[in-house]
């Protein structure tokens, strides 16, 4: 089975009737959605672009009802997505025309908040922020934040490994979670890490977080909680040269300074935000950075002085430090209301998410420059700057014909290019059906064959998310084929396949 899996896609044929009756063993009514109008909503996650309706979409309310569901539809070889909040941007929770979406939206308790042990056990189903909400009363709060925290949900960030603003200095996902617990598609609940520092045995809590829900469905979380700081600034700087501010973010890293959070916003994605959040941002700057410090006032006081140094040597234009915290909130919302923002300004955008290293980020956006031009389309950008994670906002008109053709394009020479300065196709957002074509040029045979044995060792049928992150033999073969055909030279190790 393993070869077949590694060459090809597994197919499926599911009797909807037999799956229908099955489920109703299972689930109550109100648990369970089979008409196609109450399928829809689930028919996509935040990459739009790609549509599916599942044969069936299972509600369950407690783990017992997980338990069976996966239980059944292992029996009859019916494939499994699950989901949480559904604001993935890689189509990682798109469902398979032959299958089942397992929400967890209903497991949504915050089981316990341990001050002295400074962790949280909840279920998938929490928002990233309802955590942090939960921690304050104690003077803690969770770290990674994505933009999208008010909706996204614990369980989903787990699957992608997701990151946030703050993530360059306290990690992402991955370095938040100390244990969770896993059912497997046959139905088995097993537990991986512990509340302790570390576990013995293989690292497979790692292999969980960012493993897409390819090898099992998470059902309990514990995060670690931080110290809320004492203070916290904000220096904005503003830059003339959208590549001038590419090399600052270098030269901060480079004097050893490990901010809290270091953003980065070209002109326009300020000119889409201001009129949307008044956060007070430069708009004649070609880019600026938000570079926050936390601490005790004394050790703020101290990077602040260092950051802004930096900046002016690096060739700022202007500077401005947070005064209250209104302000410094003013400043992150505004970075944070990026996506929505550019929404109000064209039809349609499509989000980008690779990583490149941090000197070469003048080099990516001025390539990226030169793309609009070749694609006639307009991109905004902002950057997880710190940690060299950018979000290209590509924007097109679905209603124009061949603009979401070039629009895909755009965003696949971004992540090509990513590959090719040393850096990866995806930071956070992960690879779902999104960057699939793309794994084919960052990995060869024997790294793409070592994905496909570790997901045969948890899912020998292929049933958990098939289609998703990890693409089969025979689809980078293909992709290979349209590169040669259309003379692209930057990869010709794509010919092996």
């Amino acid at each position: 089975m393993n070869t077949i899996m590694l060459t090809t896609e597994p197919t499926f044929q599911t009797d909807r009737h037999a799956l229908a009756v099955r489920l109703k063993l299972i689930l109550p009514a109100h648990c369970l959605l089979l008409d196609e109008e109450d399928l829809r909503p689930y028919e996509c996650d935040g990459l739009t672009a790609y549509r599916e309706l599942p044969m069936a979409v299972c509600l369950p309310e407690n783990e017992g009802q997980v338990v069976d569901i996966l239980r059944a539809c292992h029996q009859l070889g019916v494939p499994v997505v699950a989901r949480g909040a559904g604001t993935g941007l890689s189509g990682g929770a798109m469902p398979h025309a032959q299958g089942v979406v397992l929400s967890l939206a209903r497991f949504n308790k915050i089981l316990r908040v341990d001050r002295e042990a400074r962790l949280a056990v909840v279920q998938p189903g929490v928002r990233n922020l309802a955590v942090s909400e939960a921690a304050a009363p104690f003077g803690l709060y969770y770290a990674p934040d994505p933009s999208s925290q008010i909706a996204c949900t614990l369980g989903g960030n787990v699957a992608e490994n997701s990151g946030g603003v703050h993530c360059l200095k306290y990690g992402l996902t991955v370095h938040n979670v100390l244990r969770v617990r896993v059912v497997s598609i046959e139905g088995e609940v097993f537990e991986i890490g512990s509340e302790a520092p570390d576990a013995p045995g293989y690292d497979l809590l790692a292999l969980m977080i960012g493993s897409e829900g390819m090898l099992g469905v998470v059902t309990e979380v514990t995060v670690k909680l931080v110290p809320k700081p004492e203070l916290a600034q904000v220096v904005m700087a503003s830059f003339a040269d959208v590549s001038k501010a590419g090399d600052a973010v270098a030269a901060i890293i480079a004097a050893g300074i490990i901010p809290a959070g270091l953003e980065m916003m070209d002109k326009a994605a300020t000119a889409a935000v201001e009129p949307y959040v008044k956060a007070g941002y430069d708009l004649n700057a070609a880019a600026i950075l938000l570079c926050e410090s936390d601490g005790t006032p004394e050790e703020v006081a101290e990077e602040i002085a260092r950051v802004t140094e930096v900046l002016t040597a690096a060739g700022a234009s202007d500077l401005r430090v947070s005064q209250s915290e209104a302000e410094r909130l003013r400043f992150w919302a505004g970075r944070k209301a990026a996506f929505p923002a550019v929404g109000r300004i064209t039809p349609d955008y499509y989000c980008m998410d690779g990583t490149i290293p941090r000197k070469r980020l003048a080099e990516m956006l001025a390539a990226i420059s030169e793309m609009e031009k070749k694609y006639s389309l307009r991109c905004a950008n902002v950057f997880h700057a710190g940690d060299g994670n950018l979000h290209p906002l590509i924007m097109y008109d679905t209603g124009k014909p061949g603009e979401w053709a070039r629009a895909e394009a755009f965003g696949a020479e971004i992540l090509e290019l990513s590959v090719a300065l040393g850096g990866s196709i995806t930071g956070e957002h992960g690879v779902g059906i999104e960057k699939i074509n793309q794994m084919c040029v960052q990995y060869k045979t024997p790294e793409l064959a070592a994905f496909h044995r570790i997901k045969a060792a948890f899912d020998d049928r292929g049933l958990l998310n098939p289609g998703k992150a990890v693409p089969s033999l025979h689809r980078c073969a293909e992709y290979g084929r349209m590169h040669v055909h259309h003379g692209d030279t930057k990869f010709p190790e794509l010919e092996r396949f």
